[in-house]
């Protein structure tokens, strides 16, 4: 089977579909496998592609206007850990903060949050605050980034804050 924008993908253990790994202008083009769920059988597979030509024409702009949001969150561990760890990095303020996010060795994934929902495109990545959760960056329709925090596996926070404190 093929996905436009993705190219050929096979189905993987969970019922999905995996792409090679495709360069990801956004992410300085880390080279990563799309994960896409639930494709094979929505009656409207146009969202998909539309979501995944959007993602992959967004330029690094699409995170620089998340930063204040990553930073926020970055913030909000500080004051959970960091006092607790030596390593806790310093981060000066949001021009800074991606510095110290990996999106290698991981994956995007595209998918609905339910019937009639729109597609989105989450991407899981490695972050010096908070090594056990991570950072979750969700781009709704792929076009604009909704939501970032804590990889949680969900694609929105239910408002309409980039990121929420929980």
């Amino acid at each position: 089977m093929e996905i436009p924008g993705l190219g050929p993908v096979t189905e993987d253990d969970c019922d999905g579909l995996v792409s090679a790994p495709i360069e990801v202008p956004v992410l300085g083009g880390c080279p990563l496998p799309f994960h896409v769920d639930g494709y094979q059988d929505d009656p409207a597979q146009e969202d998909f592609h539309a979501a995944v030509r959007a993602f992959l024409a967004l330029d690094r702009t699409a995170l620089d206007a998340a930063a204040p949001a990553v930073f926020d969150y970055y913030r909000h561990m500080g004051e959970i850990f960091g006092d607790e760890l030596d390593d806790f990095p310093r981060i000066a303020g949001p021009g800074t903060v991606w510095d110290h996010v990996t999106f290698a060795r991981h994956q995007v994934t595209v998918s609905r949050d339910g019937d009639g929902e729109p597609v989105y495109v989450s991407v899981e990545a490695e972050c010096e605050w908070e090594e056990e959760h991570g950072l979750q960056v969700v781009f709704r329709e792929g076009a604009r980034v909704t939501k970032v925090g804590p990889y949680d596996g969900h694609l929105t926070n239910g408002t309409d804050t980039v990121y929420e404190r929980f």
